[in-house]
């Protein structure tokens, strides 16, 4: 059974840290690049930030860039997938998902959600200014 399970959301105020992490199981995810998307309230789910199977390329929504760093951990069956978000900002809030790509040992950059198959169920994650 696939899973992708995301956890530590939160609320925090404006220029603070958090981390979220994405426990993905029941598929060989070591060979599949990750991404993390988020949602706010009457927006469109958005692309933030892909790292590539081996963890080597990481994409950045141009909005988080030099706040947020994706990284991952295969060394488990279970791969790990984080997100740091420092520098937070009243607008990253939003429910931020977990989702992993369509198709094995991809690097290219992909921000869309059509190219993501499997999806975890979400983690809040409110800036308060």
């Amino acid at each position: 059974q696939v899973q992708l399970v995301e956890s530590g959301g939160g609320l925090v105020q404006a220029g603070g840290s958090l981390r979220l992490s994405c426990a993905a199981s029941g598929r060989p995810f070591s060979r599949y690049a990750m991404a993390w998307f988020r949602q706010a309230p009457g927006k469109e789910r958005e692309f933030v930030a892909r790292i590539t199977w081996s963890g080597t390329i990481t994409y950045y929504t141009d909005s988080v860039k030099g706040r947020f760093t994706i990284s991952r951990d295969n060394a488990k069956s279970t791969v790990t997938v984080y997100l740091q978000m420092n520098m937070l900002k009243p607008e990253d809030t939003a429910v931020y998902y977990c989702a992993a790509d369509t198709r094995p040992f991809s690097t290219g950059a992909s921000s869309s959600t059509q190219d993501y198959v499997f999806w975890g169920q979400g983690t809040q994650v409110t800036v308060s200014s």
